[in-house]
């Protein structure tokens, strides 16, 4: 990708551009009090949480972002107006207008997330059936940009995901034409192996390439699927994803969207 920055969870001007447009209108103060802390300041103390995994509360005052409570309220109040859905359509309008979307396939591949939590979007881990844990379903496509991403509990069944994260690719425009949704293959392991399933997605006018139960590996589709595995190591390069620590199943959303949006922004500017 880019060199890596010495401060990411300082916003640069390019980012800010296209986020700031799609934040909410905030509410006028009904009494007087300390000025509201400016969204810009905010969003720099949301992602030095996301990037360094530290607790809300312990975040550094010196750093001028406001307080762990002032940047908790900002993220939940933007994810529930749906800013950071937005943002990724639009970045990915840009990677399509530049043709620089690769629709000839797509990969899935969910890793396991351990965490605390005991909320409905959490459950026995597949790591560690003692301990609460959540999946990121994740859909890319040939390159690795992340088309989809999905928050379940870690006793969901894998292949259980695959319709509705389908479902989650936004119609992306940017070129002469309808806008597109769908690749034209679909990769995944063999967790996938279903019949059922594969029909479905046949119905939806995309190739399923899904490897087989009970056959030995060799299938090649390691050649292929490697840039799923990238991905999902950059969205676990947030340390706030590794593990869950967030009760609200809303909240841990948010970083999971917010860091899609930093990754597909990277690909914006290398590709662009």
């Amino acid at each position: 990708m880019a060199k890596r920055n010495s401060r990411p969870w300082i916003v640069s001007d390019e980012l800010w551009l296209l986020i700031e447009p799609l934040l909410p209108v905030p509410a006028p103060k009904l009494v007087s009090g300390r000025p509201r802390v400016p969204d810009r300041q905010a969003l720099c103390g949301i992602l030095f949480v996301l990037h360094t995994g530290i607790q809300w509360e312990y975040l550094p005052q010196e750093l001028g972002f406001g307080s762990g409570m002032t940047c908790w309220r900002r993220l939940a109040a933007w994810n529930e107006a749906g800013v950071w859905d937005q943002l990724h359509l639009v970045l990915l309008k840009k990677l399509r207008s530049a043709k620089q979307l690769d629709w000839s396939r797509a990969g899935k591949r969910l890793p396991p997330c351990p965490g605390r939590s005991t909320r409905p979007k959490s459950g026995p881990s597949p790591v560690d059936r003692a301990r609460p844990g959540s999946k990121h379903h994740v859909l890319v496509d040939g390159q690795g940009i992340p088309l989809a991403v999905s928050l379940t509990g870690g006793n969901r069944n894998d292949v259980t995901q695959l319709l509705p994260l389908l479902a989650k690719v936004p119609s992306v425009a940017g070129l002469v034409g309808r806008p597109r949704r769908r690749p034209d293959t679909l990769l995944a392991d063999r967790g996938y192996d279903h019949d059922k399933y594969r029909r479905l997605v046949w119905a939806q006018g995309i190739k399923p390439v899904i490897a087989r139960r009970g056959v030995p590996h060799g299938s090649g589709l390691g050649v292929h699927r490697w840039v799923v595995e990238r991905t999902i190591a950059w969205l676990h390069g947030f340390r706030r994803l590794r593990v869950r620590w967030e009760r609200r199943d809303d909240i841990h959303e948010a970083f999971l969207g917010l860091a899609t949006c930093l990754i597909t922004h990277r690909h914006v500017q290398r590709l662009c």
